[in-house]
């Protein structure tokens, strides 16, 4: 096994900065070449990247005069791999993807090794891709979270030795399984000391969440006794509670989430949905973009160059495939409940006056203080 963190980068070219602006639908159109090349994979796994990811990115670089291509593959992998050639060819320097999946994600990274064009896994690490840099969060803690999340909740509403089910994210995205150890290595143990039942479980094919809804209907007629419900992200979590408000079950069985969605805190809000993951884009985009930029004026990056946030690093991940240690920017993620969604406000992640529009909802953000 070996170690890239001191022996990666070798020195760029300093290139006249150009201009870039961002297109309607969350992509950016470059004049006169664009030095960096950003691809997101779709707009259905998460709404963040359609909605916050090529905002806070373009923002970043235009700050720091580097012209960059964002684009989204909206769940095309041939539209991917396309776009990857197509960035290649026109020169980029440094290539940012969210790779789909790994067999696509392996097979972009490989071209842009071969024309000398640096790389980095942004939130997702590419399986046996061999990127220069992976920029994301530490997916196991976030894990950890998610299953002392649904631990607290089931303690709260009191049911004796439950079945608990799980909705595990897409199995081709490594950061999937990533919180599944995370989560499993806090809800085995009370399997295993029959304090929990282990019930259905399951992934979700590319986090579809029509997929979610049919397979949590198929685990409740498997398992009609499901007392709590591990679900991956607040989209699959959105699916099981349609599940469950048929069943009239909906605040009933306690069911977690991640990424801090309009739609999961207003389903805490609600009691539909007892907590959620808080993974700051903004954060993790400016450190992607100032490693970006690092890399393409082939400058060595630090901590201080990359705005790290506090609880942030630089540190090594291993590839499970192939056994290297990738450099790695982990940032930290934050447990969120009805106590707490003020932080996801002030950070402008979501605004108040979207998570409270309707009279309904304003009704319920006065009553938790959220303003």
């Amino acid at each position: 096994m070996r170690s890239r963190l001191s022996a990666l980068l070798a020195v760029g070219m300093l290139a006249l900065p150009a201009v870039a602006a961002c297109t309607n639908d969350g992509s950016s159109a470059t004049k006169g070449g664009a030095q960096i090349g950003v691809i997101l994979p779709d707009v259905t796994s998460s709404p963040r990247w359609k909605t916050h990811d090529p905002r806070l990115l373009q923002r970043a670089f235009d700050e720091a005069d580097v012209t960059v291509d964002i684009q989204n593959a909206f769940g095309d992998r041939g539209r991917f791999a396309q776009l990857a050639d197509e960035m290649i060819e026109r020169g980029v320097k440094v290539l940012m993807i969210v790779s789909p999946d790994a067999r696509t994600g392996k097979a972009v990274l490989a071209k842009a090794r071969a024309a000398k064009v640096k790389t980095i896994d942004y939130d997702r690490l590419t399986v046996g891709g061999d990127a220069d840099y992976h920029v994301g969060f530490d997916n196991v803690r976030a894990g950890v979270l998610q299953g002392r999340g649904l631990v607290d909740c089931l303690k709260a509403r009191g049911p004796a030795n439950p079945v608990v089910a799980e909705l595990n994210g897409s199995p081709t995205d490594n950061n999937a399984a990533l919180l599944k150890q995370g989560y499993d290595s806090v809800l085995q143990p009370l399997y295993d000391d029959a304090t929990y039942t282990k019930g259905p479980d399951q992934d979700v094919p590319d986090w579809l969440n029509v997929e979610a809804a049919a397979i949590f209907e198929q685990m409740m007629a498997q398992q009609p006794k499901i007392g709590g419900v591990l679900a991956a992200n607040d989209s699959l979590a959105g699916a099981v509670i349609s599940i469950l408000r048929q069943r009239k079950l909906n605040g009933k069985v306690p069911v977690t989430g991640q990424d801090a969605t309009v739609e999961g805190l207003r389903n805490i809000l609600t009691g539909d949905q007892c907590m959620t993951v808080y993974r700051a884009v903004q954060p993790e985009a400016q450190a992607a973009a100032n490693l970006a930029i690092d890399l393409y004026h082939g400058w060595s990056p630090t901590a201080k160059s990359l705005g790290l946030p506090k609880g942030a690093g630089l540190s090594e991940i291993k590839d499970p495939e192939t056994g290297e240690y990738v450099p790695f920017l982990g940032l930290p993620p934050v447990l969120i409940t009805k106590s707490n969604i003020q932080t996801v406000i002030n950070d402008s992640f979501v605004f108040a006056t979207e998570l409270c529009a309707g009279a309904a909802f304003t009704k319920l953000c006065v009553e938790n203080g959220i303003r």
